[in-house]
């Protein structure tokens, strides 16, 4: 009789190291753990090691947490600062590997200096892809699928998710992630269709850091920030401060042009992440308004229009309606309801006002975007 082994789930632990701490007194530690991990029930599967920034990174197999702690502890005292469950193939496609790499010739230890720490990009095209007919949206797909796909490859972005207009990339270089960036951007021109032009749009966003922070899930923190740049922030290709200074450090202070690039500073990411936040707890909810928007956010309504405008290009009631017709958008192409129960889920008061407001934004009347996409 054929018994099915239950494979344990997998976890990453963050371990936060002294100034003193070496990649040799890392993989000295990993060795450790390896010889006493059977006692705990687990199988230490490969680890990262970030000199500059002292972070290591734990790949382990393990029955749970509490497992994890007690191993590392019995080994050598060094508990995790944070343990996350996390997919290998996931893993995989962001840090390259689940295993340690070959062990390099005549070395007792396999000493690991391999940061964890990467670049994300997040590619949107606009929403306007939906609406061409099937035949030219194939053609156009494939040939933008296909000019992305070369681009990564040549500068090492390792493709996480993609979907018909959207992609989710992570490199370990921040020069191959500006390149990358610039290169997918100038090509985006030569293959979308010449018709529609108002409605072409391509956003790309980067970010940096580590997998696993103090919440959130594997790299939920790097991801939110860059999706929420590539959605929100005016500008066609958008960068956090972070990933602005690494790239001016890699490349000998060679400065950002932000007359191409759009750089946003740590107090604009700050209010960002404040703004979306509090918008996804309040956006569908009917009699929400402005006046509640600045009062919540403790920003009078001048503060709010200025802070508003120069990161988003749009006025407080703008932002919020676009952000409605946003989730109105992806609520009809999920089926998720009729239009006038996505309209009303959505904060509209009626059918014919979310109607208008939607053509205004899309250029295709809600019924119509249905009779082309879904039915």
């Amino acid at each position: 009789m054929h018994i099915k082994t239950v494979s344990m789930p997998i976890y990453m632990d963050r371990h936060d190291v002294s100034e003193t701490v070496t990649a040799e007194n890392v993989a000295q530690l990993h060795q450790q753990d390896l010889k006493v991990e059977h006692k705990f029930g687990c199988r230490g599967l490969t680890y990262w090691f970030d000199e500059k920034r002292k972070t290591a990174f734990c790949l382990i197999e393990a029955p749970n947490k509490t497992a994890i702690k007690e191993m590392h502890d019995f080994a050598h005292g060094e508990v995790p600062h944070r343990i996350i469950e996390v997919d290998d193939r996931i893993v995989e496609s962001f840090l390259g590997r689940i295993e340690d790499p070959a062990k390099a010739q005549n070395t007792e230890l396999n000493i690991i200096n391999d940061p964890a720490f990467r670049v994300i990009m997040v590619i949107e095209t606009s929403n306007y892809l939906n609406r061409l007919e099937a035949n030219q949206f194939g053609i156009f797909s494939q040939k933008f699928h296909h000019s992305v796909a070369k681009t990564l490859k040549k500068f090492n972005g390792s493709l996480v998710k993609k979907d018909n207009n959207s992609y989710l990339v992570s490199f370990k270089s921040v020069t191959s992630a500006v390149s990358s960036a610039l290169n997918i951007q100038q090509k985006f021109k030569y293959v979308t269709p010449n018709f529609d032009s108002t409605y072409r749009m391509l956003k790309i966003a980067l970010s940096s850091g580590i997998p696993v922070t103090e919440k959130g899930t594997f790299f939920e923190e790097v991801i939110t920030l860059a999706t929420r740049m590539c959605e929100f922030v005016e500008g066609e290709l958008v960068i956090s401060s972070e990933v602005k200074e690494l790239y001016e450090s890699e490349n000998r202070n060679l400065i950002i042009d932000e007359n191409i690039i759009r750089l946003i500073r740590p107090s604009e990411e700050n209010f960002l992440t404040q703004l979306i936040d509090f918008i996804d707890s309040n956006w569908n909810k009917p009699n929400f308004n402005v006046a509640d928007f600045s009062k919540d956010m403790g920003l009078s309504k001048s503060q709010l229009y200025r802070k508003l405008v120069k990161l988003t290009g749009k006025s407080a009631n703008n932002f919020l309606r676009e952000f409605r017709l946003h989730k109105a958008l992806d609520l009809l192409h999920k089926q998720k309801g009729n239009i006038s129960e996505i309209a009303y889920e959505t904060g509209f008061n009626s059918q014919a006002y979310f109607s208008k407001c939607f053509m205004d934004k899309y250029g295709i009347l809600p019924s119509k975007y249905l009779q082309q996409h879904i039915i």
